[in-house]
């Protein structure tokens, strides 16, 4: 198998510790980010980085054409990582930042898988290492936007591993819980330019609670786990033999687990619905 692997949204916490993990180990990574001054900076520190914007099929194929001239027409891996967050109430959601947040955390994600697997299959091996949440796992209010794409892609990523169980390439889902990452601080854009809070039934909910949430600086998580948590079983998905269909990371997405395995749905609401 070629040592060789893209991966998208590393301009910052998880992409970001994973490009300069693997690239330690001896990988080829292929560092991609939305915007050219984060790929830039990460040529600086060493590491080859263009522009794959998930929302653009121009740069996804021009990404994908890059790195066919660059590795000799062959790639190892592909890690799609790179996804954004609409906090707020469902209510208060309009149709057009579920379209835009769906875009890029789902649709950008299959249509470059999509330039991948052809690839992959002339090659005869290959590993699609999909980021999930536990997000995906079980909803979390506030954040229904982001879990709605989170769901979406277990399903996906999910059909695509019976599809292509006749093949050599091996489907992988990673859920990390809470990381330490820039993706809080990067929703406040999305939440001003979509949610009209002020005019919501829930005004006083924003007020007293989410959007201190939103600004606050430090970690507001005690499980909360650096990012090179996620690099490691990354590492697993990519070098172990046998690869697990999926790989937990933090306390709360193994919880979340055991508890989506073991309650009735009205008890696990019960729960969530606490927190």
């Amino acid at each position: 198998m070629d040592r060789s692997i893209l991966i998208t949204g590393c301009s910052s916490g998880i992409g970001y510790d994973a490009a300069h993990g693997l690239k330690a180990r001896g990988w080829r990574v292929f560092a991609t980010c939305r915007n050219e001054v984060d790929c830039e900076n990460l040529r600086k520190e060493g590491l080859e980085s263009f522009r794959l914007d998930y929302d653009d099929t121009t740069s996804i194929q021009s990404a994908v054409k890059y790195i066919l001239n660059k590795n000799n027409g062959v790639l190892g891996a592909l890690f799609n990582n790179g996804a954004f967050a609409c906090p707020g109430a469902l209510e208060d959601l309009p149709r057009d930042a579920l379209r835009a947040i769906f875009e890029t955390n789902l649709f950008g994600y299959h249509e470059l898988t999509r330039e991948i697997i052809p690839i992959m299959r002339a090659q005869g091996y290959g590993r699609i290492i999909n980021c999930s949440s536990v997000l995906g796992i079980v909803p979390l209010k506030w954040r229904g936007a982001y879990n709605a794409t989170k769901f979406a892609l277990e399903g996906l990523t999910q059909t695509l591993r019976l599809e292509m169980h006749d093949t050599p390439v091996k489907v992988i889902l990673i859920n990390p819980g809470p990381v330490t990452s820039k993706i809080r601080e990067n929703s406040i854009p999305h939440f001003e330019k979509w949610i009209d809070w002020k005019n919501s039934k829930r005004a006083e909910h924003y007020k007293a609670t989410l959007i201190g949430r939103l600004r606050q600086k430090s970690s507001i998580n005690k499980f909360e786990l650096p990012a090179s948590a996620v690099t490691k079983k990354l590492v697993l998905a990519l070098e172990s033999q046998k690869p697990a269909p999926a790989y937990y990371i933090t306390k709360p997405t193994y919880f979340m687990a055991l508890m989506r395995r073991i309650l009735p749905i009205i008890w696990l609401e019960k729960l969530l619905a606490k927190i």
